[in-house]
This record gives structure tokens, sequence and C-alpha cells, in this order.
């Protein structure tokens, strides 16, 4: 039970610190830093199917956590990939 908190309490943070990075960030370096934040989605899906995939004491709490990472990270690495397709397409030039 103590590692739960200590992980519940880790993730309260992580969610904290991301919002307040998000909210920080200039609207006109959203996009051109979707392909980072890309990369670090899929290194997410990867340790979500790891922690999910696991062994643990608190058992179905941590499987229920690892697949919704893994939902979440999965529609924001599909999302970014859609929204970088639309940016390059609305920069190519016409007539070619």
């Amino acid at each position: 039970m103590e590692s739960f908190v200590i992980l519940l309490s880790l993730f309260a943070l992580a969610v904290f610190l991301g919002v307040e990075l998000i909210t920080k960030v200039p609207p006109t370096l959203h996009t051109p830093l979707m392909s980072g934040s890309n990369a670090i989605s899929g290194i997410t899906i990867v340790g979500a199917i790891i922690a999910t995939g696991a062994d643990s004491e608190a058992g179905l709490v941590v499987q229920v956590l690892g697949f919704i990472a893994i939902v979440f990270a999965t529609i924001n690495v599909v999302a970014g990939f859609m929204v970088t397709n639309r940016m390059l397409i609305m920069f190519k030039r016409r007539g070619r």
C-alpha cells in the first residue's frame, strides 16, 4: 500500500507539472513540439505495456492504470501525427 501512495503522488506531481509546462508554451510552438511529444508518447506506450504486463502487489489497479495509459498515449501519438501531417500539407507548394 505504501508503494501505491508513492506512485499516486508521483502521478499527481507529473500531471501538475505537465499542465504547467503546456500552459506556458506559446501557441506558435505547439505544432513543432508535437513531433517531440510523439517520441515521448511512444516511450510512454512502451513503459505502460511493461507496467501492465508486470506482476506486482497492486495487481488489478496497475493493470487498469496501465491500460488507460496505453490508450491515452496511443491517442496522443495518432493525433500528433495527424496534426503534423496537416501542418506539412499547409506548407506544401501548390502547383507541383
